[in-house]
């Protein structure tokens, strides 16, 4: 029970829009699939794995999040929104883990031992990420909105990309309870090395002709793209 309380808890502190306790335990989804992933699991270790993977699917098709009851779940996880969640098997997530919708936690191969992500505490998954193989995501790291994970990643990291890249920060991430993943302000890592290849163009034209270089096709400092004509 204390767990169950402590996902209630999780849930009521890191959703802005959350009014009350009641209305996260009737109401949140993600907080069901979690329960019923208690539940299930603890079926599936005790060696009742018919009953726990029949009652992970009803749980999937009631709230639209797929967790295979052998997967390990630390306590206070929240599952924001959740449609879409595919927790795997062998998967394995600590404490205080904030995941959004559209995540994956998959496989890469068809082997029968460990093939699934191990997420350290205090992880925060943004929507749409993939998290595949058997690969660690350290303590205190964000997964940006819509990367591929296919390496382990260092705790405190920042993880944005497809496939996912590690940027370095000035500031590390700190062990904090609050989902401080903010999509809008990600790097653009191919943006950002564009910009310096079209920065180094500009210097050679220059050195060569003399003459200043052309603006070229790049967007402005706003990032508004101009000069290009679409059929749309």
């Amino acid at each position: 029970m204390r767990s169950w309380r402590r996902d209630l808890e999780a849930a009521r502190t890191r959703d802005p829009a959350a009014r009350s306790t009641l209305e996260v335990a009737l109401l949140y989804p993600g907080v069901h699939a979690i329960w019923a992933h208690r539940l299930a699991h603890h079926l599936w270790v005790n060696g009742h794995r018919f009953a726990g993977r029949a009652l992970s699917q009803i749980t999937r098709n009631i709230t639209g999040i797929e967790i295979h009851p052998g997967a390990t779940i630390g306590p206070g996880l929240f599952i924001d929104h959740g449609m879409g969640v595919v927790i795997g098997e062998t998967a394995e997530i600590g404490a205080d883990v904030t995941i959004y919708h559209g995540v994956t936690l998959g496989g890469t191969s068809l082997d029968k031992g460990k093939r699934h992500p191990t997420v350290g505490d205090r992880v925060v998954v943004g929507a749409g990420a993939k998290l595949l193989g058997p690969i660690m995501i350290g303590a205190d790291s964000r997964v940006g909105a819509n990367a591929v994970v296919v390496r382990d990643v260092p705790p405190k990291s920042v993880v944005v990309g497809v496939p996912g890249q590690v940027v370095s920060k000035t500031r590390v991430n700190e062990a904090v309870l609050e989902p401080d993943l903010d999509d809008a302000v990600l790097p653009d890592l191919v943006g950002a090395s564009l910009h310096s290849l079209l920065d180094r163009v500009d210097e050679l034209e220059t050195a060569l002709t003399g003459l200043p270089a052309s603006a070229g096709v790049r967007p402005s400092a706003n990032g508004v793209w101009s000069g290009l004509d679409f059929s749309i």
